[in-house]
């Protein structure tokens, strides 16, 4: 078999990376653990001693083919603790067994942002997720409100969770070799601000769509008019001249349970 530059199949070897990705993980003896894109089974096998039962996602029939064989011919021992689902992981609409408490995956680059929201939001028992992505993409995940690296990834996370940087990982425990660098991003669940998750993404969206622009000019189509953002930022506590980027999460979410103000 050949990898798949549209699936965005860089598969993780390095068996010192797997094992500092479960530690830093946490994952427990009693944790149900959810793998995105298990790819030859790498990680897979480092999951399976440290937790109850692995659920492994994967979207290329062939890979979630051999999959079992896999840990059957190296972990026999422990080849019931896992479950193989055939899927795309931003289509997925349950999932089998107990439900899921940890995220522990190395997550295609381009998918990598969606796959993460999807998951939490499909799944609240999810307490906590370590993913491995592209360093660029680990770095817009974990910016805080200032950072130039701020915007709709750093925000929408931030409505499920803590979310930080957990470390780099180099290119060449990669097979093939990307041509970018990686990093570990963690996420401990949190309640979320007050409000409502879709009004306040719709405003995240619009304020980052022009993100150069004051939010009265971004946030205009959204409210109706320039005049009816200002009313609505202003009903928010929040200065109609700043940007969408000095904003934290609770504020979109502030702003998004404002009353619509005629245009």
């Amino acid at each position: 078999m050949r990898p798949t530059k549209t699936l965005g199949q860089n598969f993780l070897h390095d068996a010192n990376t797997i094992r500092r990705i479960v530690r830093t993980a946490g994952v427990r003896p009693d944790d149900v653990v959810l793998e995105v894109g298990p790819g030859l089974g790498s990680l897979t096998l480092g999951l399976l001693p440290a937790a109850e039962r692995v659920v492994a996602v994967e979207i290329d029939p062939r890979l979630a083919g051999l999959l079992p064989g896999t840990v059957a011919e190296r972990r026999p021992d422990l080849a019931d603790r896992l479950d193989v689902v055939t899927a795309d992981a931003l289509r997925l609409p349950e999932l089998p067994g107990p439900p899921p408490t940890a995220l522990v995956a190395n997550l295609p680059y381009n998918v990598a942002v969606p796959v993460l929201l999807h998951l939490l939001d499909l799944l609240p028992t999810l307490d906590r997720a370590l993913i491995l992505v592209q360093a660029e993409v680990a770095e817009r995940l974990a910016a805080h409100p200032g950072d130039k690296a701020y915007g709709v990834p750093s925000v929408k996370a931030a409505w499920y969770g803590e979310v930080r940087r957990a470390g780099n990982v180099g290119r060449r425990v990669f097979w093939p070799e990307p041509n970018v660098d990686s990093g570990l991003v963690s996420l401990v669940r949190r309640p979320p601000p007050p409000g409502d998750r879709a009004a306040t993404f719709a405003v995240v969206d619009a304020a980052f769509g022009m993100r150069r622009k004051s939010l009265r000019a971004a946030l205009a189509r959204w409210a109706g008019s320039p005049a009816a953002a200002e009313a609505r930022l202003r009903a928010a506590g929040i200065d109609p001249a700043a940007r969408g980027e000095q904003l934290s999460v609770t504020d979109f979410a502030r702003l998004a349970a404002t009353e619509p103000v005629a245009p």
